[in-house]
């Protein structure tokens, strides 16, 4: 068999280069200008950016005042042309933090932050250690020791411990909005499932009553629950009973924020494939068993950026407890925009900006922790 052999009589001519598909010219083609359209908006947005950012700069920055050296209280935040005033931030810092807690009591408080921080952390951080241990401090004895540093007396009537009685009415700012999002995330998520649960009953008796539950709840704004516990519940109650305002205002926090979490689990309960219930019933495990072992987990999996959702709202609507009277961290704000001292043109836009930041900072961290969650769990795709 003879060997064929072609030689090439004409060059052919050179091919380009292969288009890159890394570095920054790569990422810019392909995420700001992979089309026409696309690229015009890429071009409007950074236009915008260029009007904005310079001016918020400004604002925020530039032309901000960040001390009183002079203690002149807010004269330099008075010129025109100032931009915020982080001097009167810095002057009502402790407001914000704290409310009305008397100052030489605020290390109370400070106590009470670094514990939840410390028993909460290994809660969160997965195989971390003794997570028993810090589930059953967190749960059970950080409310005890919390509400004592909060309310003061005695500690469980030991001698010797009595603290100065702090009135709720004196507790507010930031550490009230926690006092009530923590309550009102960790008495919901429990009582949201046992509703949703409840809600696929095949008991008559048990499923209407958490159908009417929920629907009721769901169906009332929740400015109008915090209406009703501040003013109508006093008018059910045995004469001369009067729970206290930020207790009523938990509660309908509370049953609130749990007919919402029951909706979000009964959808994670109701995508579970029929499979599911036949495989367990094949190994012989009970109803309870069943739906603790195999059911829930996956469908509280599946549902993590509802839950999470349903707890960024609740953090933010915590605000609405203002409108009876409870100072929170933005009815602080707007209390202590009302300080003619340090009175300005940009003193109430500064603080709602500071009150902006933290809800910010809060809700961002909880959305992250959702994704790390999802990502970890296998709940969807990585990002």
């Amino acid at each position: 068999m003879s060997d064929l052999t072609f030689v090439r009589s004409d060059m052919q001519p050179a091919l380009p280069p292969p288009v890159r598909t890394t570095g920054a010219i790569a990422w810019t083609r392909k995420n700001l200008f992979p089309s026409v359209s696309n690229g015009v908006w890429t071009i409007v947005a950074i236009l915008f950016l260029l009007w904005l950012v310079p001016r918020l700069y400004g604002f925020l920055i530039g032309d901000a005042i960040f001390t009183d050296p002079e203690g002149l209280r807010g004269e330099a935040c008075r010129f025109e042309g100032v931009g915020a005033c982080w001097a009167y931030v810095a002057a009502r810092f402790n407001f914000f933090i704290y409310g009305f807690f008397p100052l030489g009591e605020v290390w109370r408080v400070n106590i009470m932050f670094i514990l939840g921080i410390i028993f909460l952390a290994p809660l969160l951080i997965p195989k971390a250690p003794l997570q028993k241990t810090a589930a059953l401090m967190f749960f059970v004895v950080y409310p005890i020791v919390s509400y004592w540093l909060m309310a003061g007396g005695e500690f469980l009537g030991i001698p010797g411990t009595a603290l100065r009685t702090v009135p709720t009415n004196q507790w507010g700012g930031l550490t009230l909005t926690l006092i009530i999002s923590m309550i009102g995330i960790i008495v919901s998520m429990p009582l949201g499932i046992l509703l949703a649960l409840g809600r696929q009953s095949k008991l008559p008796i048990i499923k209407w009553f958490c159908v009417a539950f929920i629907e009721l709840w769901r169906a009332v704004p929740l400015i109008t629950v915090l209406f009703m516990a501040s003013v109508m519940f006093p008018l059910f109650m045995p004469q001369g009973v009067n729970p206290d305002t930020l207790l009523r205002a938990i509660v309908g926090i509370c049953l609130f924020q749990a007919a919402y979490m029951a909706e979000v689990v009964r959808g994670g309960l109701q995508a579970m494939p029929r499979g599911q219930y036949e495989a367990a019933s094949a190994l012989g495990l009970s109803k309870p068993k069943t739906m603790g072992l195999i059911i829930l987990p996956q469908a509280l999996k599946h549902v993590i950026p509802g839950i999470v959702n349903n707890f960024i709202a609740l953090f933010k609507d915590t605000s609405l407890v203002s409108i009876i009277g409870v100072f929170e961290l933005l009815n602080t704000v707007r209390a202590a925009a009302r300080d003619l001292d340090w009175s300005s043109p940009t003193q109430a836009v500064t603080g709602y900006i500071f009150a902006g930041f933290v809800f910010w900072i809060f809700c961002f961290g909880m959305s992250r922790y959702s994704i790390y969650m999802e990502n970890r769990l296998h709940t969807g795709h990585k990002r």
